[in-house]
């Protein structure tokens, strides 16, 4: 049952991320879980507080903002600019 919870904020999480840095139409749904926990990874470094805890709304909101930190790091990388 664990998975398929962090599979699916994974993939909201991922999706929001995407849509706010505007590389939606670049990723699938595939891309938008691996962005999303991962960004829930960088999350629970940064600020202590991961999905495996509890899924809370701040839990979710350091998960977005981790997920939105990866993304601006690749587009950095890929394209020398945030955006």
């Amino acid at each position: 049952m664990g998975l398929i919870v962090w599979l699916v904020v994974g993939g909201v999480c991922g999706w929001l991320a995407s849509m706010v840095m505007r590389t939606d139409g670049q990723q699938g749904i595939i891309l938008n879980i691996v962005v999303g926990i991962i960004g829930s990874v960088i999350a629970s470094f940064i600020f202590g507080a991961g999905i495996n805890q509890a899924i809370t709304v701040m839990t979710f909101v350091y998960s977005l903002i981790g997920a939105i930190i990866l993304l601006a790091i690749v587009n950095l990388v890929r394209r020398g600019t945030v955006r």
